[in-house]
């Protein structure tokens, strides 16, 4: 009889190790992490047992931390925010590199994770602290939210509408040590309890196919078809299709205001107003980038010529020719206006691109 106990245990065991570790919600990418040009984004998701185990297993994720957000105690525990009498949130800080994975991109993560029509309470867990909140730094990270949570809207994926709210970025305590990394310290634990709460049922019945989508797309970025509805006809073509715009006859070729201009599909900052020049050619030309560890130099032998295309992670830029300033190595980094959005001077501050104010001082 001890020996059957002993096989059934250890056949539970067994089933209970297999069953927990498929799940397949997560979307692996292999890029090599920038250190130095990594940036924060904030959710709110319910337990941030559960955001932070799903965040944290992405590969473009170096961490996701477990805090407490509210705008006015001045410190916060586990068991202050437990008793339901303060206006704290769960939420998750995630440190990524952008220049892997969009802002957007993580945005899309996160509402595969959550049930975005409950105000009140994230599946088991009740309560104000397991509300849902998407939280912003900038007016960019406010507009991206804005747009994806109007597109969830209007997909009429949902019978209810969608009560995730969209706030500033507030006070922040970071929650105690036992909480950080439960989904690794207690992992069947975690599990058990994230199976038990509906929230992967849940998930399955509503997000399997999203999921599914987003794992699919290697490089982290958006959807052909998404990048189509917002990009206009000319960007896409010149970013996604390698694409030539007309010269003299763009946005920015003559343009001499004090901006850094940043990539239209992904926001990475590409280059500098300050090494911006007048080449004759009709389109904007730059003597270098603002950070070389961002864009990419490619070999492109389109019609029987060799040249050095320049461009992003997802994003054609044109290319790098050879005849720029004499002072300045003789390289003119020739861009697509198409290819190019731009933060002026005096709105760098309290934005992600605060650090290239120096680039004008």
């Amino acid at each position: 009889m001890k020996i059957l106990i002993t096989i059934v245990l250890i056949l539970i065991a067994l089933w209970s190790f297999i069953y927990f570790n498929q799940d397949n919600k997560e979307i692996l990418k292999t890029k090599n992490i920038n250190m130095e040009n990594l940036e924060n984004a904030y959710f709110a998701g319910g337990c941030f047992w559960c955001m932070e185990g799903i965040f944290e297993a992405q590969e473009w994720v170096v961490e996701a931390l477990a805090w407490y957000i509210w705008w006015t105690e001045e410190t916060a525990t586990y068991e202050q925010v437990s008793t339901w009498n303060t206006e704290h949130r769960e939420w998750v800080k995630i440190i990524y590199d952008p220049s892997i994975i969009s802002f957007e991109m993580l945005t899309e993560l996160f509402w595969t994770q959550i049930d975005p029509t409950d105000p009140e309470w994230q599946f088991s867990d009740k309560w104000f602290q397991y509300t849902t909140a998407m939280y912003y730094k900038n007016d960019i990270e406010k507009n991206i939210l804005e747009k994806s949570k109007q597109s969830l809207e209007s997909s009429w994926k949902f019978d209810k509408a969608i009560a995730t709210k969209i706030l500033a970025f507030p006070n922040f305590f970071e929650a105690e040590e036992y909480h950080q990394d439960y989904y690794k310290k207690s992992s069947l634990r975690y599990k058990t309890y994230k199976k038990w709460s509906w929230r992967w049922d849940f998930i399955d019945d509503y997000w399997s196919e999203r999921i599914e989508e987003l794992k699919s797309s290697n490089s982290g970025s958006e959807s052909d078809t998404e990048l189509k509805s917002r990009l206009t006809p000319l960007q896409y073509k010149v970013t996604q299709k390698s694409g030539t715009e007309p010269p003299f006859d763009n946005k920015y070729w003559d343009n001499k205001a004090e901006w850094i201009y940043v990539d239209i599909v992904d926001w990475i900052p590409l280059f500098s107003s300050n090494d911006k020049f007048v080449s004759g050619t009709g389109w904007p030309s730059f003597t270098k980038p603002i950070d070389k560890n961002l864009v990419q130099e490619e070999v492109d032998k389109w019609f029987f010529m060799t040249r050095t295309e320049v461009r992003t992670v997802n994003s054609h830029l044109w290319h790098i020719f050879e005849d720029g300033p004499s002072d300045k190595w003789w390289l003119r980094y020739c861009v697509n206006s198409a290819s190019l959005n731009f933060i002026p001077k005096e709105e760098l501050k309290w934005t992600q691109y605060e650090k290239y104010l120096e680039l004008f001082e």
